[in-house]
């Protein structure tokens, strides 16, 4: 039998809101973490995703007291990220509530990041997150880039999944740059080509409008679709999106 595909409502949170933006730019305020993560909760959401997208280039941690208030009110799994560098930040997020932790910028700063957490808290808790763009609109080459989109790294984006997989990771979220906020679907050839060469479950994120693009997703490899203004401003319904894919013979938890 399949394992059912996830539906992961994304909280990207700066200056305690949840806020939603285009290709990481102009960011729009979409209410507080606690009540809509509630929200999501009660209406279906396999799991949630809570991104403080400011801590790392504004060179914090985390907002560990906003965690703990958001762990409190869900009983779906819960992914933290934002401003993580050290195993200690991971045990304190852990400690404060959630099931996983996403990393990124400091990943990539030092990779052993990947390695050393996986051995001590167990793959299950750890993501990469990558924020990946493409080099050039006609290529299917991508960068891997930090801080939130504003730092390009030169690395090749198959090159550091399968580094990030081979390091431990428990699974991949894969951010496309181009599609990001533009509701005009996922970058379909960027899932093939991770899904094909990393055996851990990979997370869509980037560019979700309608359920055919999630459905989209999962045939083109993603195990999970992430998504953010769809679901924030009510343009769909988690339970209609998973009536839709249920529909078309992908398997969901309803």
């Amino acid at each position: 039998m399949a394992l059912a595909k996830r539906i992961i409502p994304c909280l990207d949170i700066k200056a305690g809101r949840v806020v939603k933006g285009v290709n990481f730019l102009d960011l729009k305020d979409a209410g507080d973490p606690v009540e809509v993560a509630q929200c999501y909760n009660d209406k279906g959401a396999d799991e949630i995703t809570f991104l403080d997208i400011t801590a790392t280039n504004e060179g914090r941690q985390t907002t560990l007291e906003i965690v703990k208030r958001v762990a409190k009110e869900v009983f779906i799994p819960l992914t933290v990220g934002g401003g993580i560098s050290t195993l200690e930040d991971i045990y304190n997020l852990l400690n404060a509530g959630c099931d996983k932790v996403s990393l990124n910028s400091a990943a990539l700063k030092n990779p052993d990041l990947i390695t050393q957490s996986a051995k001590r808290f167990g793959s299950q808790c750890i993501v990469v997150a990558i924020d990946a763009k493409r080099k050039t609109l006609s290529t299917e080459e991508w960068e891997v880039y930090t801080h939130g989109g504003k730092n390009n790294t030169g690395i090749d984006l198959l090159t550091w999944a399968k580094e990030a997989y081979n390091r431990g990771a428990g699974e991949i979220l894969l951010t496309s740059m181009d599609c990001d906020g533009t509701k005009k679907g996922y970058d379909l050839k960027q899932l093939q080509i991770i899904s094909q060469n990393i055996a851990i479950p990979l997370i869509a994120s980037g560019g979700a409008g309608n359920e055919e693009h999630i459905y989209e997703a999962f045939i083109n490899g993603a195990d999970a679709a992430l998504a953010a203004s769809i679901f924030h401003y009510k343009t769909l319904e988690i339970a209609t999106l998973k009536a839709f894919l249920q529909k078309r013979g992908i398997p969901v938890r309803l």
